[in-house]
């Protein structure tokens, strides 16, 4: 249940950068039973497969594996017995950067 929760704040936090519909006035509003209608920018980002800034849209999954790349190595010096090791993380991408900076604002 827990893992459901975090992908819904997730999926909110994203929804700027994934094909999801922005407009949640009209998603207040409409009537629960007819069928949902789509807004005229999601129509966009679907067909485009980009966001209004020119770059890519995401469905969720492709945005997990986005984000997957960003890795933690531990090195050492090879042939040294007790050398001390030290962490090297990839620098995210502008695109990464982006995605995470939209999650930290789940806390906010």
């Amino acid at each position: 249940m827990l893992a459901y929760y975090v992908e819904w704040h997730m999926r909110e936090a994203w929804r700027s950068i994934l094909f999801a519909d922005e407009d949640l006035e009209a998603k207040a509003t409409r009537d629960p039973v007819a069928p949902a209608k789509r807004s005229d920018e999601a129509e966009a980002k679907a067909e485009n497969k980009k966001l209004p800034d020119g770059t890519l849209a995401h469905s969720f999954r492709t945005a997990l594996e986005t984000l997957s790349t960003i890795v933690r190595n531990t090195c050492r010096t090879p042939g040294a017995k007790n050398a001390p090791s030290f962490a090297v993380v990839t620098t995210p991408t502008a695109e990464q950067q982006r995605a995470m900076d939209l999650l930290v604002k789940i806390n906010a």
